[in-house]
Formats: structure tokens, sequence, C-alpha cells
């Protein structure tokens, strides 16, 4: 890499790390839109899978009537507890996401999460637990490939622009909902694209901005 190159990535890294904002709240919409999709139909429970500390599970509880957050890092799980303690509809369990957990639901989200769990047991986890009709979102983070370029290039240059915009302040850490244990993303985007459609038929899989790519899917009603 030439070096003048180096230098203005190493000067924009600083600058992001200054102004940190969360990649996820950009796709904070999207994950509401399908919930209030879900919603209209008659759905009622909703699962968070790995929930952080409880920012989604907040914006879910004022749509559905029952979500269920889960984290398996009891640090983070106890802070989206104290998030969304004022919830009555609004559990978080202490726990992971495999074949042990068996309640059903209307929406199942994975916000930058499924890098963290075996690829195809999940998604085939997920598609078990999900009632007829019911909307798997996830919102996944993939290894870098040839195909992701174009859309790295334009996240490298709109992330300090959002940053500065969200976080004008100059910021010595993260803010407390960005916390939450994380993990590199070893799969690339098209083995996740190739897996999501052999487990689930007609998955929408997508490149999107910021590192991240979504996932979505309708279970077939019965």
């Amino acid at each position: 890499m030439p070096p003048a190159l180096q230098r203005a990535l190493t000067a924009v890294g600083r600058f992001n790390d200054a102004h940190p904002w969360s990649h996820n709240d950009a796709y904070a919409a999207l994950v509401l839109h399908h919930a209030r999709r879900v919603r209209a139909t008659g759905g009622t429970d909703a699962l968070d899978v790995g929930c952080g500390t409880g920012n989604l599970v907040r914006r879910l509880a004022g749509i559905l009537p029952a979500v269920t957050g889960l984290e398996p890092d009891a640090a983070t799980a106890d802070r989206a507890r104290r998030t969304t303690a004022d919830l009555p509809n609004v559990r978080i369990l202490n726990e992971p996401f495999d074949d042990s957990h068996q309640t059903r639901y209307e929406l199942i989200t994975f916000v930058a999460v499924l890098h963290h769990l075996p690829l195809q047991p999940t998604l085939e986890q997920a598609r078990a637990l999900l009632r007829p009709n019911g909307r798997l979102v996830v919102i996944g983070l993939s290894s870098e490939s040839r195909g992701d370029l174009p859309w790295s290039i334009a996240s490298l240059i709109l992330n300090p622009i959002v940053g500065a915009v969200v976080h004008p302040r100059r910021a010595t850490e993260p803010p407390p909902h960005m916390t939450a244990p994380t993990a590199t993303a070893t799969e690339p985007f098209e083995e996740i694209a190739r897996t999501a459609s052999r487990i689930l038929p007609g998955a929408r899989t997508r490149r999107s901005l910021f590192w991240r790519y979504t996932l979505t899917w309708t279970a077939l009603a019965s």
C-alpha cells in the first residue's frame, strides 16, 4: 500500500474512533419495518438473538406484544435487563441460541450476530422456530471478498460523515450500547448467500453499506 494512502487511512481511522456510531443503527428501520409487517398480520412474539445491551429489544417492544432477547454474555445481558427494566413485555435471557431453545416466534432477528454462530445449524434452528408466515431478519457481517469492494469504498467515505453528524463531540471511549463482545467474520458473502438459499428457499440476501449484508426470509404458510 502506498505510504500516502496508509497515512490517509490511519487518519480516517482515528477520526472514526473519535466519532463512534453503531453501524447496526443504520439498519434499525429495516428491522422495524419487518416487525410492523409481522404485527399487521397478527404476529405477537419476537426473538432478538444476541440482543447486546437491549436497544433493539426496546424498539421491538413498542411494536410487538412480547419480545425476548437472548444474550450469552452475562455482563451484557445484565445491561440489557437494565435497559428494558420498565418494559413488562420484554424478557432477557442469558443463554446461547442453540437447539435447546424451543419457543416459536413470528419474528427472529440477528443483528451483527450470525457470524458469532455456526452458519448452517443456526439458520436451520431459526427456520424451525419460525411460525408459519414468520419472518427472519439478519443484518450480518461477512469476510471481505472481491465483490464487496464497491460497498467498502462507499462505506469508507460515508462512515466519517455519519460519525460527525451522529456523534459530533469527540469521544474517549465507545458509547455504552457499543460495548457488547465482538467477533471477526470468517465466511464470505457468497458462502452465506449459498447456504441461505439452500436452507431458506426464497431468502433475499443483499450486500449493503457499512460492512453489512441483509438477509430476509418469510416462512411458508402451514
